[in-house]
């Protein structure tokens, strides 16, 4: 009920100020005749974002299933750790999508050096400003796990997800922002593959097979979930320096 209410409050306010006509942005209600042109040619150029949303949003769904054979103990503890990284490493989040426009702006002024400096600039302070979560995950594991719940067994596996993906951190870093790279230039197609690859060919799998059969811990689900983020930051690292993007843009 807080969070249907809390966005529908959001929506609410954002519609009354692109309605009020004071924004820079203004709308009528014209412009809400459909178009199907245009909408047709949208829905085109968002099928790649739609397609790596998809496949990321349901490699986690699978991730909870595996976990959730280790009770609900485990489930708890890998929920909170997943809730406590998706919230600190917002700004993360922020400067990484800032890529995309950065790079869409250049290209658009056919500065393609200026856009491949801006993604590299915004990786080294993302970079940096990932390593220094991941000192914070590494120290605080438990206490912060712990302010949300007070069970021992929930407390210890939250804390072991918290420090075995804040290993990743500097890679996880470098594939966001060679993500939105890739989008910006138009060239939605690669990250797609990229996603599919190693979330579904590999972590997946892997997950299920290391956590489940190999060592019987849910800790296996944390090293595929570290493998494969680091796995997409490698590849996105050399698909980008190879410059196929660029061809896709112009």
């Amino acid at each position: 009920i807080a969070t249907t209410f809390g966005r529908g409050v959001g929506m609410c306010y954002a519609g009354f100020i692109l309605f009020k006509g004071t924004a820079r942005i203004q709308l009528n209600i014209r412009c809400l005749k459909p178009v199907l042109e245009e909408m047709l040619l949208l829905l085109r150029v968002s099928a790649g974002g739609m397609a790596q949303f998809f496949i990321a949003t349901s490699s986690w769904i699978f991730l909870m299933k595996i976990v959730a054979e280790f009770g609900s103990a485990a489930l708890a503890g890998y929920t909170i750790a997943i809730r406590l990284i998706d919230f600190i490493i917002l700004p993360v989040w922020g400067l990484s999508n800032s890529v995309s426009t950065l790079v869409g702006q250049n290209l658009g002024a056919n500065n393609v050096q200026r856009a491949r400096q801006a993604v590299f600039y915004v990786a080294k302070y993302n970079v940096m400003l990932m390593l220094a979560i991941a000192v914070l995950f590494i120290a605080l594991a438990e206490p912060l796990v712990g302010l949300f719940s007070q069970e021992k067994e929930v407390i210890n596996i939250g804390a072991m997800c918290l420090r075995v993906l804040s290993y990743g951190f500097g890679l996880y870093a470098i594939g966001l922002v060679m993500i939105q790279a890739f989008n910006g230039a138009g060239d939605t197609l690669t990250p797609t593959w990229i996603n599919g690859l190693c979330f579904w060919a590999f972590q997946i799998p892997f997950a299920y097979w290391f956590s489940i059969q190999v060592i019987n811990d849910p800790a296996g689900v944390f090293w595929a979930i570290l493998i494969a983020e680091s796995l997409m930051a490698l590849i996105g690292l050399y698909v980008f320096r190879k410059g196929k993007w660029i061809k896709t843009a112009v």
